[in-house]
């Protein structure tokens, strides 16, 4: 089959690779028809490359028409629709019981102290083959794929596997009062989403701030009040006040992360990283690293005093610094976490299903082949030709 692979920092490719098999009694084997590229993507694009191997299938965001069947499947049977969460949950532990599906107990990577394995995504998260191909194995078969309905496109339903959820949690995580104000920093994929996400809980002001012209339009096209930082710069937190009787609001949404602008040094240091050899790499990155903090600085300086941080944005870093005095002292509440996809499936799945309640179908700002994905990951990585959400057809 056909395989989007990882071969050295900015350097993807599409190979043929071995179609995957059934290993145990409860796999599935999913036929791919649609997969999307997330910002976190990016950071294995750019920066976790002592995390793996030439070869690597990369993405976590499929969906797809289930093929074959283990022996021991009895939800599914091959022509079922069904997308994949891109935590690889077994869904019967104690912390799959919580609804912490990302701590699922069963998939945990012990060797490197995280959660829950993920799909396509390095040595830290199990070095699960990913879902920008043509064929994926799917384990837990009666648990973890999502069954959806036959008829509408994929576009749909494709977000279920990330987008949606992660937007969902981080609003939850937010704890947004009725009627209440949320800033959003950063409008890509997931930044958008939540925007979307919050109007239709209930948030009385969605503020969203980025510096890409056209995210910012686009966010604005959806009712969201917004704010260009290259244009406020420094005065970006008394324009937020401005909006919410000077106070702040009332939660603040970062869903840029890592790589936030604004932060050179620790950029400089994160690019250094990818250049040293890869044990060495990686044990600074695990140990030392650290991130460009800006955003969230930024949302702890914007949220209001007793309001809520919520991160949806990937941090990596082990040393980062952290204004403890001010969040102390501002009484600062901070949640955050990769999502629990299925948390969230009961409250999503009416929102995609009767009717398109969030807008999903007109999403995505492209829709490429597979054969197209390396120029894909460089667009999307440069913010180039308005690029918000990008899925891929096998």
């Amino acid at each position: 089959m056909k395989a989007l692979t990882w071969h050295g920092k900015r350097d993807v490719r599409v190979d043929s690779v071995p179609d995957p098999e059934i290993r145990d009694s409860t796999d599935v084997i999913v036929k791919v028809t649609t997969s999307g590229l997330c910002g976190s993507d990016l950071h294995l694009y750019e920066l976790f490359g002592p995390f793996l191997e030439p070869g690597d299938i990369l993405g976590h965001e499929p969906m797809g028409v289930v093929q074959e069947v283990g022996s021991e499947v009895t939800r599914l049977r091959p022509g079922d629709r069904v997308v994949v969460p891109f935590n690889v949950s077994c869904g019967t532990c104690f912390m799959c019981a919580q609804g912490l599906h990302s701590q699922c107990e069963t998939t945990q990577v012990h060797d490197h102290g995280k959660g829950a394995s993920l799909f396509g995504y390095t040595k830290l998260y199990g070095q699960v083959p990913g879902g920008q191909a043509e064929y994926l194995r799917v384990p837990f078969g009666n648990t973890l794929p999502i069954s959806v309905p036959d008829g509408p496109p994929d576009d749909r339903f494709v977000y279920l596997s990330d987008v949606l959820p992660t937007s969902w949690q981080a609003v939850e995580y937010a704890a947004v009062p009725p009627g209440g104000s949320v800033a959003v920093l950063g409008l890509g994929p997931i930044g958008d989403m939540c925007t979307r996400v919050a109007a239709h809980r209930g948030a009385g002001l969605v503020i969203g701030i980025d510096l890409v012209p056209e995210r910012l339009a686009r966010a604005g096209e959806h009712g969201v009040h917004t704010l260009d930082m290259e244009e406020y710069g420094d005065k970006i937190v008394d324009a937020v006040r401005d909006l919410t009787d000077g106070r702040g609001p009332d939660s603040v949404i970062d869903a840029v992360g890592m790589e936030a602008h604004g932060a050179p040094v620790a950029k400089g240091a994160q690019q250094l990283t990818t250049l040293l050899p890869g044990t060495l790499a990686a044990r600074m990155m695990e140990r030392v690293g650290i991130d460009c903090l800006s955003a969230l600085h930024l949302a702890i300086e914007l949220v209001r005093r007793g309001g809520t941080v919520s991160l949806s944005g990937v941090y990596g870093g082990m040393a980062d610094p952290m204004p403890l005095l001010t969040m102390f002292d501002k009484q600062v509440q901070l949640r955050m976490g990769q999502a629990n996809v299925w948390r969230w499936v009961d409250d999503l799945l009416p929102l995609v299903t009767d009717g398109d309640q969030l807008g999903v179908e007109q999403f995505a700002t492209h829709r490429v082949p597979l054969s197209e994905a390396p120029d894909a990951y460089e667009m999307f990585q440069k913010k180039r030709d308005g690029a918000v959400k990008v899925l891929f057809r096998p």
